[in-house]
């Protein structure tokens, strides 16, 4: 593959669409089409950041029996989604912060304890350079509407028996759906 440039092709609010023109082994030109949360892409170097865009994050109950998930209904696929409490970094904020801030905004709860960090992978790599850390750790409290008007989600609590039966029947994003198989098999 050999790299020949990037235009941007349409701005949105939140993503930014780009087309990626490059050269095949074979000799042919070819035009990849992704989009970014970065509004100014302008070299190859550009698309693979070193700063996260989001937060994702995997919690149990203070027992460590119990995993956190939100249903969430995502526009994008037009039905309800299991997937993790999850949003954007703030300018400014450290992916400990926005996990928090993120965590409570979704679902009232606090976390308390961090316990690790896992480092940038990307969200969809298949047509976005959209990148994010998971924050591991514990959350406790009392679940509530999320605080924004904008996200219909529906927090929950499952026991690794709940978790393998809701894999079975539910759609989950696949980050999410990874996880939770290998944690409710353990």
């Amino acid at each position: 593959m050999k790299y020949q440039g990037i235009e941007k092709r349409e701005q949105g609010h939140f993503i930014t669409r780009y087309d990626v023109t490059y050269e095949t082994e074979e000799g042919q030109e070819k035009i990849y089409e992704i989009i970014s949360r970065n509004k100014e892409l302008s070299t190859f170097d550009a698309l693979h950041s070193s700063k996260p865009d989001a937060v994702v994050i995997i919690a149990t109950d203070e027992t460590g029996e119990k995993i956190l998930v939100n249903r969430e209904f995502r526009m994008a696929v037009g039905e309800w989604v299991y997937n993790f409490p999850a949003g954007l970094i703030d300018p400014g904020e450290e992916p400990q912060e926005s996990a928090k801030r993120e965590l409570w905004e979704e679902t009232g709860l606090e976390l308390y304890e961090i316990e690790d960090l896992i480092p940038i992978s990307y969200s969809a790599v298949g047509f976005s350079n959209e990148t994010n850390v998971c924050i591991v750790g514990k959350a406790r409290g009392s679940f509530r509407k999320s605080t924004s008007d904008l996200e219909e989600i529906e927090a929950a609590w499952y026991t690794k028996e709940e978790m393998r039966e809701l894999l079975k029947t539910q759609r989950f994003a696949a980050r999410t759906q990874a996880y939770c198989y290998v944690w409710s098999k353990n």
